[in-house]
């Protein structure tokens, strides 16, 4: 009992200390969100496992749901150290509105915020190695394909001070590259077990970078909670596709079975 309760009060400090972190980080040209996840993971034999997941994610400091996903996927360990995995999301994303400009800095048009289906594919490897110290070190690299179906929404006009319905925003699909390094301590039947992670999209250059620190506590062999930290630093990306720098909170609970 006083090793759980130890446990715990390590668990409460962490939120703490990752709450400050996000206070004192968060700018006037960043925002804050909250990202909430669960998953489950069934494994078929010692090689392969399969899982579902949900999250949800919000933006505006908090006050503005940003997302929801859904996503199924499996993965198959090939060796010891290198594993296997693929995966398909389905993510309803809340649209950030836009203001378009003429030439002369006059309005244009209006887009207000809505929601849009997106479809994503992912395969990947993972390498790691643990060493003696119980440090482990892994490198995943991930390629995932990206699809935006056509969608029709409302737009205002300035010029004719009227909504033009039925505005055809066009389909669009986009290849991505994101390449994922972690630390971690990972020692056997250990409660806690704390992370940092560094992880790089590409597509032809960078466009974001997420830096990530957190721990996952074990209740038991079959439930674990979690809490993270992620700081989210936008690079080279189109205007159309525009985020701010995000500072994340994050907490999940995955079952294994």
């Amino acid at each position: 009992m006083q090793t759980s309760d130890k446990c715990w009060k390590g668990l409460r400090s962490a939120l703490a200390f990752l709450l400050a972190l996000h206070c004192t980080l968060a700018t006037a040209q960043s925002e804050g969100g909250l990202i909430v996840g669960a998953e489950a993971e069934k494994k078929i034999n010692k090689q392969l496992s399969i899982g579902l997941e949900a999250e949800m994610r919000t933006r505006n400091n908090f006050k503005t749901m940003d997302r929801w996903k859904f996503g199924v996927g499996a993965s198959y360990k090939l060796t010891k150290w290198l594993k296997a995995s693929a995966g398909y999301d389905l993510l309803d994303y809340n649209n950030r509105e836009k203001i378009s400009y003429k030439a002369s800095g006059a309005y244009n048009h209006w887009r207000p915020s809505y929601y849009g289906v997106k479809h994503r594919f992912n395969i990947a490897l993972t390498g790691a190695y643990k060493f003696q110290n119980n440090i482990k070190v892994s490198l995943r690299e991930r390629w995932q394909y990206s699809y935006r179906p056509e969608t029709s929404t409302d737009r205002w006009d300035f010029d004719e001070a009227q909504w033009e319905d039925d505005y055809t925003r066009a389909g669009k699909g986009k290849n991505q590259l994101r390449s994922r390094i972690e630390v971690s301590y990972d020692k056997k039947r250990a409660k806690i077990e704390p992370y940092a992670s560094a992880e790089f999209y590409h597509s032809w250059a960078i466009e974001k970078v997420r830096y990530t620190v957190g721990a996952d506590y074990k209740l038991n062999k079959q439930h674990s909670i979690g809490a993270f930290y992620r700081f989210q630093n936008m690079k080279n990306v189109d205007d159309e596709d525009y985020d701010p720098d995000m500072h994340y909170l994050g907490i999940g609970y995955k079952f294994k079975f």
